[in-house]
């Protein structure tokens, strides 16, 4: 037990800049007391205590603000910031290395008894703060979400979720997005990553100037080759234009950049 509270103090020390000191921790981290009081509610609750886990549940509510089921799994390591408002379901799984902040709530969307009616979160998850994740859905490894989003589905490890209701952001291809956008002289962060037509119009383009200019470059590649395999072959004509141009000014322009 004190090895896993030792483990608990180290995490949130490395977390949290503004934890100073083991004693600040374990004297004033309501997230720290909760989880503590969990374990031993947990404890019952798996030996069929029921009522008497239900109650220290509802002491550490009390005494934190901190809604934990005795019958949630949360591995060691785990982080609660802050907390208040913090609701863990009876059939949520949370892994090792997560982060809950304030106001989250891993619930529930189904009323069948026995049923797996809460969320398992992956390792190193973050949950922002006012984020609701409802239903029995798996969040993957170093996945997001973002504060207020309300997921209603699978979020793909190392992915992010945001808004209402929650659009899963896969970083890689953000990170192509971005990647081609760049060499063109503009941001593709510059457009916002909600579901207006302009953005998704902008996004389109992006991706489809990035498609284009790869296939152009592979025939570059293929009329270079066919040229110095046949040495009779015509040359390429001189005003061939062989840089892309986009004119990335006006669309800066015109999202107000």
């Amino acid at each position: 037990m004190f090895a896993r509270l030792n483990k608990d103090i180290a995490c949130i020390l490395e977390r949290d800049p503004a934890a100073r000191s083991r004693l600040e921790v374990l004297t004033c981290y309501p997230g720290l007391h909760a989880l503590t009081l969990h374990r031993l509610a947990h404890a019952l609750w798996v030996r069929q205590w029921y009522w008497l886990g239900r109650l220290v549940s509802h002491i550490s509510r009390f005494l934190t603000g901190i809604e934990i089921h005795p019958g949630a799994q949360i591995a060691a390591g785990v982080f609660i910031d802050h907390g208040m408002g913090v609701v863990i379901g009876e059939t949520a799984e949370i892994g090792e290395g997560c982060t809950i902040y304030q106001g989250v709530t891993l619930g529930g969307t189904s009323l069948h008894k026995g049923a797996k009616r809460h969320p398992t979160l992956g390792r190193n998850v973050v949950v922002g703060a006012g984020a609701q994740v409802l239903g029995g859905y798996e969040v993957g490894d170093n996945a997001k979400v973002g504060s207020n989003a309300v997921v209603t589905k699978p979020v793909p490890a190392g992915a992010t979720a945001v808004g209402n209701p929650a659009r899963i952001i896969a970083a890689e291809v953000d990170a192509q997005r971005e990647a081609a956008a760049s060499k063109m002289g503009f941001s593709a962060y510059g457009v916002t990553q909600n579901d207006d037509p302009v953005s998704l119009a902008m996004r389109g383009l992006i991706d489809s100037a990035a498609s284009q200019e790869h296939q152009i470059a592979m025939l570059w590649q293929a009329l270079e080759t066919m040229r110095k395999n046949q040495p009779d072959c015509a040359e390429l004509p001189a005003d061939a234009a062989r840089v892309e141009a986009f004119e990335a000014d006006k669309i800066n322009q015109i999202l107000g950049k």
